[in-house]
Order: structure tokens, then C-alpha cells, then sequence
């Protein structure tokens, strides 16, 4: 195949792009040509701006499909989708999970995110989804049946620059007492970037319509717990703390332990119909090794998420907690 990316430097178009030429496939990226622009010199790098509009590379040029991972916004979307219109076979739109409106039903058919404003280009947490979700319908009307959706969730794994999973097997490395939100049994999920990246090329190898949960079946904590004490040789004590206790305490959910969301929701997002058009996932726990091992190659960390200090602060005042409950 011959592919376009727009995108392709940065985490998820950076495995996208791996993949492909992996296949053998002849690729294009369109990007500002600022994020590591050293990689896949044997890519034709389309330089250009979305954001400014500047898509003079974009005006020749056939392609099998296009790979979209960096629409945000619907103008710039609409400007990609009606510049490449008739010169492209199918247009696969890189959506999230955070599309949809009500964290109990984030089945494909669920109900999605309103933005008061459709045109807006302050992106902001409130208004992310439902940006997305008009993304998505642009990309639908202007291909129809030619439009494929993919809906990641978390993606996680080596090269992550959002440092979020990635605070996990970090902090697991370092040892000592470590706070795991109870219970043991409440749902995490997440999409490795590289079975993100072959489940897009399979969808377009299939030439499959439709849209799609990015995402692998969900697991536990106390399953996450498991992976990261074989990864790093039982290197940490976990601490299981009350979840409301943590709330009280003032610890966000998703931002201050990343990854985390109490409860069920959008930490079950169904993957049945994912898994029927070809996701192929890999173990949490090969995930948390080789994301580990990336980590420990850096001159330098940054992962998201509590400090130690404050998370010495909170274990001390849980047991604090207990003491009194106990008395």
C-alpha cells in the first residue's frame, strides 16, 4: 500500500509509520517536520501546518489511505478530508474514547459528546470529546463508506511522552512502600501503541468501514499490581488504600495516580467488536517490561503523577486511619 500520515513523529503516528515501512509499505508523513524529524528517512516527509492552514504539500499526490492521528479540531479535519477527496482510497480518523457522553455506555453505538461551540480551537479536558466527535462526523460525511474510526483509549508503552501509565512501572522500579488504590479488583484499561498501530494498518489491509474501540480488554489493579512485581523482581510492598480515602484526601483520579478511574465506566470499554475486525493485543505484562525498559534507557525521567513525598504523606496518614479505626 501507499499511505499518508498526518502526522507520524510522535508516539502513536510514530509506530503507525514503523509498522507500515516494517510491511514494506510506501509511506508519506505530512507534519511540521519539528518532532524527531531524524526518524524513517526512507518516508517522504510532506512538510506543512494544520493548525496555520499551510497544506500546500498536500495538493498532489494519490495514496490507498490516509492515516489522520493528529485532527483535533474541525476545520483542520475539514480542510484534509476536502483537499484529499478523490485522491485517497479510505480515510482512517484516530478519534479517543472520550467521545462519548455517558462513561456507562462506551460501546460504539453509545451516545457521544455535545461542544457548544463545534469551531472553536481552544482546546481544553471539557471540550476534547466532543471536538473529537465532530471530527469524526466530517470525516464520515466526506468518505462515507471510505471512512474508518478507530477510538483509543489510554495508549501506553515506550516512547510515551504524556508520562502517564509510564508513572507506574517507574515508581515500581524505585522500591519501597507503594500506594495502589483499593480495591484490588477495580478495572483499568488501556491500548499498547504498537497494537494500536497494527490494528490501524489491518483495518486498511482489510479495507474494513466502520468505527472501532482502540483499546484491549480491561484488567485489575491487582492484575497491574502482578505485572509490574515480575517486571521489576518484587522491587516494591504494595500499600492498598481506600479509594474514598484517597478522594478525601484530595488525590485525582487519572491525573494524581495516572490511569486510574474508581469504579466501572469508560475503565470497561467493550472491545468485542474491536477483537472480531482483528485487534490483536499483547500482556499487560510485556507492556510494563518493555515500557520500563525504555525508561531506564533515558538520561533523564518525567512521569505523571504524585511525588513521593506526597505519597509518603498519604500512606502515613492511612495508617493514621486505621489506628483510630482500629482502636
Amino acid at each position: 500500500m501507499n499511505i499518508l500520515v498526518l502526522g507520524g513523529g510522535q508516539f502513536v503516528g510514530r509506530y503507525v509509520v514503523e509498522a507500515a515501512l516494517e510491511r514494506g509499505y510506501t509511506v508519506s508523513t505530512f507534519s511540521r517536520g519539528k518532532t524527531n524529524p531524524h526518524l524513517f528517512p526512507q518516508a517522504h516527509k510532506l512538510i506543512g501546518d494544520r493548525r496555520a492552514g499551510e497544506l500546500g504539500a498536500l495538493e498532489q499526490g494519490t495514496w490507498d489511505a490516509v492515516i489522520d492521528v493528529n485532527g483535533y479540531f474541525p476545520r483542520e479535519v475539514r480542510q484534509s478530508t476536502s483537499l484529499l477527496k478523490g485522491r485517497v482510497g479510505r480515510y482512517l480518523f484516530v478519534s479517543t474514547v472520550s467521545v462519548y457522553a455517558d462513561p456507562s455506555r462506551t460501546d460504539e453505538d453509545g451516545p457521544m459528546q455535545q461542544v457548544e461551540n463545534p469551531e472553536t480551537e481552544e482546546m481544553t479536558p471539557q471540550v476534547y470529546g466532543g471536538l473529537k466527535a465532530v471530527c469524526e462526523d466530517v470525516v464520515r460525511e466526506a468518505y462515507g463508506e471510505q471512512a474508518t474510526v478507530v477510538r483509543p483509549h489510554l495508549v501506553v508503552g515506550p516512547h510515551d511522552h504524556t508520562g502517564r501509565f509510564s508513572y507506574w512501572p517507574w515508581r515500581a522500579a524505585q522500591g519501597g512502600e507503594m500506594l495502589f488504590p483499593a480495591p484490588p479488583e477495580d478495572a483499568m484499561q488501556f491500548i499498547d501503541a504498537r497494537d494500536l498501530a497494527a490494528f490501524v494498518l489491518h483495518l486498511l489491509e482489510q479495507n474494513t468501514p466502520g468505527t472501532y474501540n482502540g483499546a484491549r480488554p480491561h484488567f485489575t489493579l491487582a492484575e497491574l499490581e502482578s505485572a509490574l512485581a515480575q517486571a521489576t523482581g518484587n522491587a516494591f510492598e504494595p500499600v492498598w488504600v481506600d479509594a474514598d480515602f484517597l478522594q478525601q484526601q484530595g488525590v485525582r483520579p487519572w491525573a494524581d495516580l495516572p490511569a486510574w478511574i474508581p469504579g466501572d465506566g469508560v475503565s470497561r470499554t467493550p472491545t468485542e467488536r474491536s477483537q472480531r475486525a482483528g485487534l490483536k493485543y499483547r500482556s499487560v505484562l510485556e507492556t510494563v517490561r518493555d515500557t520500563l525498559a525504555w525508561l531506564k534507557s533515558l538520561p533523564e525521567v518525567k512521569v505523571a503523577g504524585i511525588s513521593r513525598e506526597q505519597e509518603a504523606e498519604l500512606l502515613e496518614a492511612w495508617r493514621v486511619r486505621r489506628a483510630i479505626a482500629d482502636s
